[in-house]
């Protein structure tokens, strides 16, 4: 047989078949044009909504609408160097967030980073911050209550882990107060907590921070901060960030509550990256999908099965308002979202009532059913008396004549409305909650005057944190102790004269 001639070409080619190389293809984007924080790419054919864009320049990106040419990406992070013809590539995941325990007592921003000057430790879990509400298999009933530590709103407007309550008012009255007053409650209870703070002021998130290092609430608390001078992206992402913080914790069987503050905010600032995108404006300038936006970020705050861990996630929305109009589109929009509200009334602030919760505009849906049984017995009667009392007080300032039963009357809600009025950042505990209404409710107070029940009420206070009681002891024992620490502390006597 004659000698190959050609061995070294039939062995590259052999080689050649037996090669199949893995080809690389990435997509390239150019960015076109940029202002405002949004950026208009070219290319990306396969670009989906929400998905991360990295820049040559090193920022970063959020694609939030494709159209036929062109794209727009919300900045998440800009550079100084970032100018159009800066090349675009994909990203390949969403916007996600670490959820791990390192996290509490840390200030970071919607795409956790440290804003405290401590750095992250390494190899954290992450979630994104997009990602679907429970479903209805998975859910339980709302039968455990959260405790705020405020007298007015744990009697009359309960409200149950699990539960959306929305805080609800002008600016100034007193809306910050009770989510952090709720915060500092939750110390000693296992409830990790979650403070959204959106569109603020660097004053006034350092204020807050400040608040809840005094009072020891930080060492249990994560703050995600999207302030007034960052990118509309951030504040846009801020909110979802802290829920999928909570809702990871939620999953893991822990008991969270999260503060959005506010979410006045948060719909300003998609409403101006709509407008920017070029997005049919609505009612009050503000996109169709605005209601949708909100209705998503509570849906995911439920509690869940036993089955699924038993955890639970109560949010705490906060909303402006101006001038008092609740009617307005994002309030009521927030309301019919949420399980309840607590009104803040700018009258009552002005007369020194504090918090200046207007109570027949406040309501809890489903807080009442997670109430204690004895608490629910005692202030069962609560509300309807203080209604009454005011339209009664109301009656009286055109100068009638009363009889004394409704003088009686007036007397007993005067003393009640003291008792609701409770100093900021002081929250109490349910022992305290459930002693004066027992108090009020048996008429010891009656006789005396506003202020100098209040002043009983606070001994009162002090006599209960010594005791042994609890919320299993009997009505009769609760009842009784009372009335002996009246007699035996003087306050008997006194009403008497």
């Amino acid at each position: 047989m004659p000698n190959d001639p050609f061995p070294a070409l039939r062995r590259q080619r052999r080689w050649l078949d037996d090669y199949r190389p893995a080809l690389r293809l990435a997509e390239r984007g150019t960015l076109v044009a940029i202002g405002d924080g949004i950026a208009w790419i070219e290319g990306l054919p396969s670009a989906a909504l929400d998905e991360l864009l990295n820049f040559a320049d090193g920022s970063l990106g959020q694609v939030l609408h494709l159209g036929e040419r062109l794209l727009a990406a919300v900045l998440l992070r800009e550079t100084e160097k970032l100018t159009a013809g800066t090349t675009v590539r994909l990203g390949g995941r969403r916007v996600s967030v670490p959820v791990d325990e390192a996290l509490l007592g840390r200030v970071i921003d919607p795409l956790g980073l440290p804003l405290d000057g401590q750095p992250m430790p390494p190899g954290q879990v992450r979630r994104n911050l997009e990602g679907p509400s429970p479903q209805m298999i998975e859910r339980d009933f709302v039968q455990r209550p959260l405790y705020t530590g405020i007298r007015l709103i744990d009697s009359l407007l309960p409200i149950g882990k699990g539960q959306r309550q929305l805080i609800i008012g002008d600016e100034g009255l007193g809306r910050t107060s009770i989510a952090l007053d709720s915060v500092i409650n939750q110390r000693g209870r296992g409830t990790r907590c979650v403070y959204v703070v959106v569109g603020q002021k660097r004053s006034e998130v350092i204020n807050i921070i400040d608040r809840l290092r005094e009072y020891g609430a930080l060492e249990y608390t994560t703050v995600v901060v999207g302030e007034a001078s960052a990118l509309p992206g951030l504040k846009y992402l801020a909110p979802y960030a802290g829920c999928a913080i909570g809702e990871a914790w939620m999953r893991q069987g822990h008991d969270c509550l999260v503060i959005y503050d506010d979410l006045t905010h948060h719909a300003r600032a998609y409403r101006e990256l709509s407008l920017l995108l070029r997005r049919p404006p609505g009612r009050e300038a503000y996109p169709g999908d605005i209601f949708y936006l909100h209705a998503r970020l509570l849906e995911r705050a439920t509690c869940l099965a036993p089955a699924q861990g038993g955890g639970s996630l109560t949010a705490l929305p906060i909303v402006e308002t101006q001038q008092g109009e609740i009617a307005s589109y994002i309030p009521t929009n927030l309301i019919s979202i949420t399980d309840g509200q607590i009104y803040l009334e700018q009258k009552l602030f002005a007369a020194g009532v504090r918090p200046a919760i207007d109570v027949g505009k406040s309501v809890s849906r489903i807080g009442g059913k997670a109430q204690h049984p004895l608490i629910k017995q005692q202030a069962a009667r609560i509300k309807l008396d203080y209604l009454q009392f005011q339209e009664l007080e109301s009656f009286t300032r055109f100068g009638a004549r009363l009889e004394p039963q409704m003088q009686e009357r007036l007397q007993r809600g005067r003393i009640l409305r003291e008792l609701l009025k409770q100093d900021r950042l002081k929250p109490g505990s349910e022992t305290e909650l459930l002693v004066w209404l027992i108090a009020y409710n048996d008429g010891l107070l009656d006789a005396m005057e506003p202020e100098r029940a209040r002043d009983h009420l606070e001994r009162l206070d002090q006599g209960i944190r010594q005791s042994e009681l609890s919320l299993d002891t009997p009505l009769e024992d609760w009842q009784k102790w009372i009335r002996h620490w009246w007699s035996e502390s003087g306050a008997e006597h006194e009403q008497t004269t």
